[in-house]
């Protein structure tokens, strides 16, 4: 059992390559075979028509549960499938007990229609505090890795979010109209603005991905499920960007933020969109 954070930075610093060995092998065995393969009785709906979950789901969880468990005795692990199938679950989040957060395919629609732009998300939490993340695009074979202190990376290349350019239209991906409610959209409304170019997003994992690149300036969401975040928002502030809830507090992995929120570049962005969301609320 790991009884402070230093041993964790430790562990890190032993076994972050096995992490990412576990996810390569995870989307490997159980993801890839299935892409632009799935059969009809292997996608299933959990909320909706758009709220899909395949074989590749449930068995790339089950796997990484497993591994990343066993790597790390004394962990938890937080799953979006095992959450969706035991609600409690997710009070992992609260305690101290050093706790694995995994979405096992992140934009499963995309995955679904044969769309590459999904990826595998873990990332290793204590206490409400991000440690370390993975985000992998296997069908881009594309990985993106933080640890908290130590840099933000893309393929081994330190990523700079940087800053926007002045004067020109903040671009800016929101929560998908699919996935939001009447009263979600109406507290996204003050983004559709001058200055302002606002787009729904794709997988969230990818949406952070390129905050972190400086390839979009923000992102701006309606839910706080950890699994979509987590492993994203370490990326984006370790890469130097910054996020902020409505209130204009950091957002908490553990819940309870004011919603919506966003992650940005910079501390600067931030806040211009946290204003921009709190006028249109």
């Amino acid at each position: 059992m790991i009884e402070d954070t230093e041993t964790i930075d430790e562990f890190l610093g032993r076994h972050a390559g096995d992490v990412e060995e576990a996810v390569r092998k995870a989307a490997a065995a159980e993801v890839m075979p299935r892409f632009r393969r799935l059969a009809a009785h292997e996608v299933d709906q959990k909320g909706g028509p758009h709220d899909l979950v395949t074989d590749a789901d449930r068995l790339a969880e089950r796997y990484l549960t497993e591994v990343l468990g066993a790597l790390l005795p004394g962990s938890v692990v937080v799953g979006e499938e095992a959450v969706h199938a035991d609600p409690a679950s997710y009070e992992a989040l609260q305690g101290d007990t050093p706790v694995w957060i995994v979405d096992p395919v992140d934009g499963t629609r995309q995955f679904v229609h044969g769309d590459p732009g999904f990826c595998m998300l873990v990332a290793l939490a204590r206490s409400g505090v991000l440690l370390a993340s993975w985000t992998y695009a296997p069908a881009r074979d594309q990985l993106a890795t933080a640890i908290r202190g130590r840099g933000a990376f893309l393929d081994g290349e330190r990523l700079h979010a940087g800053a926007p350019d002045p004067g020109r239209d903040l671009r800016v991906a929101t929560s998908h109209p699919d996935y939001t409610t009447e009263d979600q959209k109406r507290g996204l409304l003050g983004l559709w603005t001058d200055g302002v170019a606002p787009r729904p997003c794709g997988s969230a994992g990818l949406e952070y991905l390129a905050v972190a690149r400086g390839e979009l300036d923000a992102v701006a969401f309606s839910w706080e499920a950890a699994w979509d975040h987590a492993a994203g928002q370490l990326l984006v502030e370790e890469a130097g960007g910054a996020h902020l809830t409505l209130t204009g507090e950091p957002f908490r992995i553990t819940g309870g933020n004011t919603l919506p929120f966003t992650a940005a570049r910079d501390a600067a962005t931030a806040r211009r969109v946290r204003g921009l969301l709190a006028g249109g609320a």
